[in-house]
């Protein structure tokens, strides 16, 4: 999930460790499917968050789209590599929101979220906790984590199946930096020596002898989805990476995910993603819609879809509910 911060910069960017004092101005976080988009816009300088939700139904507790005191979140470190813009956001414990005591990283100019983290636990209530429920449906072998991030896809599935071997590919080395610092990434790169490898680098050249049993897809740019996966040509190529029986999900984004550019739009690039997904997987191509809009935020799964209360049986209690909501994509 991306996040996306922009506001106006009138002095140098550093690179700042825990030195950053809490903000005078109110801050906002809004949270509608998919990415987290945070921006700060004058004068109100509130900050916005867009990002998925768990469940479509309304829930009487506070949701992800309400807004949090400005005093109650941190900025961790704030920077520029060659490929992002770097943010760290610490959220309080105390804050009465669904991502209190979570970190969020944020990436590119928009401010859409790309990873979180709770320090207790490593289900999400967002899009994330769906690649969880990917593992039970897939032959044996390796799983391929496509756009990498602070590594939140990488924490369920280890935490969730004790046999999962991941590799992960990430294009900014700087992003890993960060979250070995700041995500505890470090640590459970030490914890799973044997099931957890990461390599820097373009993730559509992802590769292991024999193929993955799945393949996870989370590859933004610019506050977009990348404009290779538009391209029917790119879904061939990556089902030649499949084993037989394996299955490609998908976070394909949706009308929450703020672009840089104003001449990109989430749905649209969404709804390209899907139709070039289409002419290669045809029938076998199924959307998971989150938000409460249709067009908010979206999954793809490839593969026949197995029945729901079979893979259900094979869930942790909290992804349970998801292996419902598929449904068989048509343009």
């Amino acid at each position: 999930m991306r996040t996306v911060l922009s506001c106006p910069q009138t002095q140098p960017q550093r690179f700042l460790r825990n030195s950053i004092p809490p903000p005078t101005h109110s801050l906002q976080l809004h949270l509608t499917p998919t990415r987290i988009s945070l921006s700060l816009k004058p004068p109100s300088t509130s900050l916005v968050v867009k990002c998925q939700q768990q469940q479509q139904q309304q829930q009487p507790q506070k949701t992800q789209d309400e807004g949090i005191p400005a005093e109650e979140v941190k900025i961790l470190v704030k920077f520029k590599s060659r490929h992002n813009y770097i943010r760290v956001l610490e959220v309080s414990r105390k804050a009465d929101h669904p991502f209190r005591g979570s970190r969020l990283l944020l990436l590119d100019g928009p401010g859409n979220i790309h990873s979180i983290t709770f320090l207790f636990t490593s289900l999400t209530k967002t899009y994330f906790d769906v690649f969880a429920t990917l593992p039970p449906i897939l032959p044996s072998g390796p799983i391929a984590l496509l756009g990498f991030g602070a590594g939140t896809a990488a924490r369920l599935l280890l935490d969730h199946y004790p046999h999962a071997v991941l590799h992960g590919w990430e294009l900014d080395p700087a992003v890993i930096q960060v979250a070995r610092e700041y995500f505890r990434l470090g640590k459970l790169e030490r914890e799973n020596q044997q099931r957890l490898f990461i390599y820097i680098g373009n993730a559509l050249n992802a590769t292991v002898p024999n193929g993955f049993s799945g393949i996870v897809v989370d590859l933004f740019s610019k506050g977009c989805l990348i404009p290779e996966l538009q391209e029917p040509a790119m879904w061939e190529k990556l089902r030649g990476k499949l084993r037989k029986g394996g299955r490609i999900m998908v976070n394909v984004g949706g009308s929450c995910v703020e672009p840089e550019s104003r001449l990109r739009d989430g749905k649209v690039v969404m709804e390209e993603t899907m139709r070039a997904m289409k002419e290669v997987f045809g029938k076998e191509l199924f959307v998971l819609n989150l938000g409460n809009r249709k067009d908010d935020s979206s999954l793809a799964l490839t593969g026949d879809l197995p029945p729901p209360e079979e893979w259900k049986k094979r869930l942790p209690g909290p992804l349970k509910c998801y292996t419902q909501m598929w449904m068989p994509y048509s343009a």
